[in-house]
């Protein structure tokens, strides 16, 4: 069994520390919308009470990842493991440096604030760092006690022997509301090890170098969130994927559903995107009938569901998995994004917190509110009289 204990000087050690879908946006933003803003807020939907004095550790954490740059080995780790990525984008990375400026803490009694503001090619790298450190920062400071190295390698080696059993391919996705980077790299190297077969990936840059395995990822809701601020409702999925195609030009092809409802999303979801992209994302709502959606889709537009792929990742574990699997085998080709459920199973709590882009600033426009409608009501995010707005010009009820 692997044993190896991992030392880990600092929460977060490398620029590539972050979720593969961030850079794979960055890029995006750089060449078509270098001169937009953005602001994000955190969200504190579990209402985690933080102890006296974290916003201020938090503070210094923060600081310290303005030291952080791309190394010439990870320039080098990246730029030939996505090839699609232009080289110009890797040589912009390696000037980037994080700006704590950009990022607004403050704490009252026992809750915390937490704000970015900035060039949205810029601030669009805090979001995940951030998250991570708040994490880390929780258990510390409120001494809450993990399980021993042993344990937590044990229970990801059984987990993806489970999967393995199902048939299936599994990424990793759990950098957000890991419990520690610790606990992160026993986890991914413990995947590597016993999931031959069955781990596809993870979609931390940083962790996928260091185990020599594939950065998994396309993009994220706030891509289409600003879409929605740019160029209205109506028209943000479609030109959000137009735009992904213009820069990838067919690769990172997995397109998220659920910024606006999937119901909405499929309406937009014409023939020609449907054939240009691999497949779709499943991020919120009943994921059977997700996929029953999917399928009918696929099916109306003349395109073979098993041609196409879904990749579930709403907060799954294996019974869950097991049910799609039964439930889409020999319909349409599907893999799994496994998160919180592989970074934070060590006996603790999970935290159940969240950074999401509120206004964006398109070129030379002006601050306009930005929402996420998800297919679990739940989810949504942003003020009402937006939210209100998109239901009535989507016409959600």
């Amino acid at each position: 069994m692997l044993t190896t204990t991992i030392a880990v000087p600092n929460m977060i050690n490398s620029i590539l520390d972050n979720d593969f879908y961030k850079f794979t946006m960055q890029n995006a933003v750089v060449k078509l919308f270098p001169k937009a803003k953005a602001r994000y807020q955190f969200i504190n939907r579990g209402g985690h009470r933080f102890p006296d004095g974290f916003a201020e550790e938090l503070r210094k954490s923060i600081d310290e990842l303005a030291k952080l740059q791309l190394t010439r080995q990870e320039k080098l780790f990246f730029a030939t493991t996505c090839p699609y990525i232009d080289p110009t984008y890797f040589d912009f990375l390696q000037g980037y440096r994080y700006d704590p400026e950009e990022v607004y803490i403050s704490q009252q009694d026992d809750e915390i604030q937490v704000a970015i503001e900035g060039y949205w090619y810029r601030t669009i790298l805090w979001e995940v760092p951030i998250m991570s450190l708040i994490c880390e920062l929780y258990y510390r400071l409120t001494a809450q006690q993990r399980q021993p190295d042993e344990a937590i390698i044990a229970t990801a080696r059984r987990k993806i022997e489970q999967y393995h059993s199902l048939g299936v391919t599994i990424a990793e996705f759990g950098t957000r509301r890991r419990h520690s980077y610790g606990v992160h790299r026993l986890v991914v190297k413990a995947l590597q090890q016993y999931g031959k077969g069955t781990f596809i990936g993870t979609s931390n840059v940083h962790m996928a170098m260091l185990n020599q395995t594939k950065p998994i990822g396309t993009h994220a809701h706030e891509w289409f969130m600003f879409h929605a601020a740019k160029y209205g409702f109506k028209m943000a999925n479609l030109l959000g994927l137009e735009h992904w195609s213009e820069v990838y030009r067919g690769d990172l092809g997995i397109a998220l559903s659920d910024t606006y409802t999937s119901e909405v999303f499929f309406s937009q979801f014409d023939k020609k995107l449907s054939k240009l992209f691999d497949g779709v994302r499943h991020d919120s709502g009943d994921p059977l009938s997700f996929a029953d959606s999917a399928i009918k889709h696929y099916q109306a537009k003349g395109i073979d569901p098993l041609s196409k792929t879904i990749i579930f990742s709403d907060g799954l574990n294996y019974e869950k998995v097991a049910r799609i699997v039964e439930h889409c085998r020999g319909r349409i080709g599907m893999s799994f994004g496994v998160g919180t459920n592989f970074t934070n199973d060590v006996g603790v709590p999970p935290m159940n917190i969240v950074i999401k882009m509120v206004d964006a600033f398109p070129d030379e426009a002006q601050w306009t509110p930005t929402i996420k409608l998800s297919d679990e009501p739940g989810k949504h995010t942003g003020d009402a009289a937006t939210i209100a707005l998109a239901k009535q010009i989507l016409h959600i009820s």
